[in-house]
C-alpha cells in the first residue's frame, strides 16, 4: 500500500472538472492515497474507474491484505452512487481476472440498498469469482457491516443503530458471520470513510480504541493503537473529521472517553508522534513484560500481515511519509518487519 504516491493530483489539477484522469497520469500509489484522502469534500465519481484501472496496473490488488484501503473506498463510492452505481461498476471493466476479487468483494461491502443485484448483474464479467460471488449472495461471507468482535470493547455497545454501517443496528448479530477486526479491515474503513464521509465507518474505527490499553493480547495492542494513530493523524489535517470525532466524544461513555479526548488533544495539537510512540510503547512492554515475554523475535510474524504498519495509512494519506514508520502493510511477516523489531533502539 505504501507505492501509490503521485497518481492523480496532476491530472485532477489540470483536467477540467468532468474529465476522468488518464490512466497515464496516474504515476504513483501515494497520489492516489492524497486524491482518495480529498474525496469526500469534492466527490467525482467519474473519476473513480479509472483510478481502479490504474491501481490494478500497478499492481494495488496483488495483495488482498495490503489492498484494504482501495476496496474500502471503491465500497464507498458505488454506497454513493445510488441508482448509478452498475454504471460506475460497469466502466470500470475491462480489468484483469486476478483483480475481479477486489470488485467482488467492494461491492459486497459497500452496504448498496442493492448489492446483490450489482453483484449478480457484473458475475458474468467475472467468471473466475463465481464461487466468491455465490458464497456473498447466499451470505455465507461476512461483509463490512457486520465487523464485530469476539469480546466487545464496550464502547458503543448499545448504539448499533448507529454503528452498524448498514444501518440495521446489528439485529440477529448472533445469527449472522462477523468480520474480525485486522489491520486490513481497519484499511477498508478508512477508505469507506475517505469515500463517503460516514461516521458509521468512522465510529467502527474510534470503538477500537480500546484495545490501545490491552495488555494480554498483542494483536489488539496493536490494532488499538494502529486506530488511534490514524484517527489523530488523519484529524490533525482534516477539520470535518475532527469535529465528527468531538461530536462522538461527547456520547461517549466515561471509560472511553479519555482515549478518544487524548486523539483529539493530539490532532488539535498535532502532536501525533506522542500518540505513536505511546503505541510503540506498549507493544514493546507487552513484548518484553507480557505473555509473550519468554517468545522469540520471531514470534511477531504472527500477529497478521500488517499489524506492524502502525500509522502506515495516516501517514501515507496525510503526507507524513517523513515520520519513518516501518510501512510494511501487507508484509507484517517479512525479514524487514522483524529486522524492525530484533534491532535493539
Amino acid at each position: 500500500m505504501r507505492w501509490l504516491a503521485c497518481i492523480i493530483m496532476a491530472a485532477v489539477l489540470c483536467a477540467p472538472a468532468a474529465a476522468a484522469p488518464r490512466i497515464s497520469d496516474l504515476a504513483s500509489p501515494d497520489a492516489v492515497l492524497r486524491w482518495i484522502n480529498d474525496y469526500r469534500a469534492k466527490p467525482d465519481p467519474a473519476a473513480v474507474p479509472a483510478v481502479v484501472r490504474a491501481l490494478s496496473l500497478r499492481g494495488a490488488f496483488k495483495d488482498p491484505e495490503a489492498a484494504g484501503v482501495y476496496v474500502g473506498f471503491l465500497a464507498g463510492a458505488i454506497n454513493s452512487q445510488g441508482p448509478n452505481a452498475d454504471a460506475l461498476i460497469d466502466k470500470i471493466f475491462p480489468l484483469p481476472p486476478q483483480d475481479h476479487w477486489a470488485v467482488v468483494r467492494a461491492i459486497a461491502y459497500s452496504g448498496h440498498p442493492d448489492w446483490k443485484a450489482l453483484l449478480r448483474a457484473a458475475a458474468p464479467r467475472m467468471p473466475a469469482r463465481q464461487v466468491m460471488i455465490e458464497r456473498h449472495l447466499a451470505g455465507k461471507l461476512p461483509v463490512l457491516a457486520q465487523v464485530g468482535f469476539e469480546q466487545e470493547p464496550g464502547w458503543f455497545a448499545g448504539w448499533r443503530n448507529y454503528v452498524w454501517l448498514d444501518g440495521s443496528g446489528g439485529k440477529d448479530a448472533a445469527k449472522q458471520l462477523t468480520l474480525a477486526p485486522s489491520p486490513d479491515v481497519l484499511d477498508t474503513l478508512w477508505g469507506f470513510y475517505f469515500a463517503t464521509g460516514s461516521e458509521r465507518a468512522l465510529m467502527r474505527i474510534v470503538e477500537l480504541l480500546p484495545w490501545s490499553k490491552e495488555h494480554d493480547n498483542v494483536e489488539r495492542l496493536t490494532l488499538g493503537g494502529m486506530a488511534k494513530f490514524t484517527l489523530a493523524s488523519n484529524a490533525a489535517r482534516d477539520a470535518a473529521l475532527l469535529a465528527a470525532l468531538k461530536r462522538m466524544h461527547t456520547r461517549a461513555p466515561k471509560d472511553s472517553a479519555p482515549m478518544l479526548a487524548e486523539v483529539i488533544e493530539a490532532a488539535e495539537t498535532v502532536d501525533t508522534a506522542r500518540i505513536r510512540k505511546q503505541a510503540f510503547a506498549a507493544i514493546e512492554e507487552l513484548r518484553r513484560k507480557g505473555p509473550g515475554s519468554t517468545r522469540k523475535v520471531a514470534w511477531w510474524g504472527q500477529i497478521g500481515q500488517g499489524a506492524l504498519a502502525l500509522g502506515c495509512i495516516g501517514a501515507a494519506a496525510t503526507g507524513h511519509i517523513e515520520l519513518g514508520l516501518p510501512c510494511v502493510i501487507g508484509g507484517a511477516t517479512s525479514a524487514a518487519a522483524l529486522r524492525y523489531w530484533a534491532t535493539p533502539e
